[in-house]
């Protein structure tokens, strides 16, 4: 399968081979200040899946994360952590067509804000999945 993705400037593109093997909503205070949302919604692949199109910016927000970031317009594209070295968590709402994001659970759920009420069924962790 096949995932395509940009920015809001189409400055920066990438195009995502094979499946993702994780997809969550999380709600943790670094992805929701990054992303300017009460929570984000991602999912993960391989680095070398990923070939990128266009100049990325990077942050790294707290020890041992990186964000990239559209270099022109600031759009928020992806997560990496050293805790899934060789993984880039990409968000979701990037996607060409967000239809093919199938999300499995709600990650960091002790850290959502309260006045998102959310109904979906989907598995809640306190913490990060494992």
């Amino acid at each position: 399968m096949e995932f395509c993705g940009g920015c809001a400037c189409g400055a920066l593109e990438y195009e995502v081979k094979n499946s993702p093997f994780s997809a969550v909503h999380c709600h943790c205070e670094s992805c929701r200040r990054i992303t300017g949302s009460p929570m984000t919604s991602y999912f993960g692949v391989g680095r070398a899946q990923v070939t990128w199109n266009g100049a990325r910016r990077f942050y790294n927000s707290s020890s041992g994360v990186t964000r990239g970031f559209c270099d022109q317009c600031g759009t928020p594209m992806h997560y990496m952590s050293t805790c899934w070295p060789g993984e880039v968590h990409l968000f979701a709402a990037t996607l060409d067509d967000p239809t093919l994001y199938q999300p499995t659970a709600h990650v960091h759920w002790a850290e959502r804000v309260p006045w998102l009420i959310l109904d979906d069924g989907l598995p809640r962790f306190l913490g990060r999945s494992t």
